[in-house]
């Protein structure tokens, strides 16, 4: 009890020498020292803090040796960025998907033009005598012999004016409906082909609003002997001649090409991709090949709506009366039935599935692309 009281009492004695970080550290110090860890005093007792419940639970959560543990924080930044690449970020900008469409849409109709004439040239009822092909290869030599290699590139313009915006629309469309009705839910495991049919419908519908007029200045320019040298020219043509109504006669038959058309390409693309790449993840070869075999599919059905959507919008160019005057879709049918019988429904079906396939393998693989770009641009500018 004295000992203890001596321990309580007045400053400590002049021969007090601080303990060192051994002598803290042991708990077998030799005999006769000053200081006594059995029996410390006042001042160190905070060292026992050491052994508190809290201390005691951080220790015990520490991780096994060889492993890492990532901070709170650590693991909330890492759960922000997370997310599937196929259901884009919250914050997603519309430009950023509007610039990807506007590339892809721009790349697709810019390469295969070529091809695409070829396909006008072969759509066409009753042709001049000049302007009879017996196939791709005959078309592509006999108009690079008889008009020139550049007029395959003749009104090429009008679609990439048109094109831009058109499939800016077009994928921002896809991509805000397709979010709408569940199409990015489940992660990448899940399938949704009908919220992707749905979303390509409602895409085309609005960029086809932009692109028809953009499409019949192209199909004009794209005809056998055609009197059109610009794209300014051939609209003023048009207009002055056949109103603006000549803009958008085909578009209720174009509507009734590209829906099915757009919701057969991206449900076929969507259900393609999932088999080729469940795990969702930027893949340049499957969105390729997924995109150029839905495009093939869609085409192949479509082939005779194509058809007489290509009637309606070069029906001013025709010398034939009847042809001069057809108006509506199924005024259209009825005259390629009569002329050329079920057959004149797959003209041009070869050049527009090879025209298709590559183009939507273009246009997938450069939408696909941007997208990434832009995603990992978003994921970069995230504060960690």
């Amino acid at each position: 009890m004295e000992h203890g009281r001596a321990r309580h009492s007045g400053p400590p004695s002049s021969n007090f020498t601080f303990p060192t970080l051994q002598q803290l550290l042991s708990t077998n110090s030799p005999p006769g020292t000053p200081f006594h860890p059995r029996t410390p005093s006042r001042a160190f007792r905070p060292l026992r803090l050491l052994a508190t419940p809290e201390i005691a639970n951080l220790d015990s959560a520490s991780p096994a040796r060889g492993q890492l543990m990532a901070t709170s924080h650590e693991r909330t930044a890492v759960e922000e960025v997370e997310h599937e690449y196929e259901a884009l970020p919250p914050n997603f900008s519309l430009s950023a998907n509007m610039l990807a469409g506007a590339f892809a849409g721009i790349a697709e109709h810019s390469v295969m033009y070529p091809v695409d004439l070829l396909k006008t040239r072969m759509q066409i009822v009753n042709p001049s005598p000049t302007a009879m092909y017996t196939g791709i290869s005959n078309a592509m030599v006999t108009i690079s012999r008889a008009e020139g290699f550049r007029t395959l590139w003749r009104g090429v313009s009008s679609v990439i004016v048109g094109a831009g915006p058109a499939h800016a629309v077009y994928f921002a469309s896809y991509e805000a409906t397709k979010h709408a009705l569940g199409g990015n839910e489940g992660g990448s495991e899940e399938h949704h082909p009908f919220a992707a049919a749905a979303s390509g419908a409602a895409a085309t519908i609005a960029s086809d609003a932009l692109m028809n007029p953009f499409d019949v200045i192209k199909q004009r320019m794209q005809l056998h002997g055609s009197i059109y040298r610009s794209v300014p020219q051939c609209a003023r043509e048009v207009f002055r001649n056949e109103g603006l109504a000549a803009f958008y006669v085909s578009y209720p038959t174009t509507l009734c090409m590209t829906v099915p058309f757009t919701a057969l390409q991206f449900m076929a693309y969507e259900s393609i991709s999932k088999v080729m790449n469940p795990t969702g993840r930027y893949d340049p070869y499957t969105h390729c090949f997924a995109g150029g075999l839905a495009g093939g599919i869609a085409a192949g059905f479509t082939t005779p709506l194509d058809v007489i959507k290509t009637l309606l919008q070069t029906r001013g160019n025709a010398n034939d009366v009847e042809l001069r005057n057809v108006s509506g879709l199924m005024n259209a049918a009825r005259i390629i039935k009569e002329r050329n019988g079920w057959s004149g429904y797959f003209r041009g079906l070869k050049p527009r599935i090879i025209t298709t396939m590559p183009s939507t393998a273009i246009c997938w693989s450069a939408y696909e692309m941007a997208k990434a770009f832009f995603i990992a641009r978003n994921d970069r500018s995230q504060p960690r």
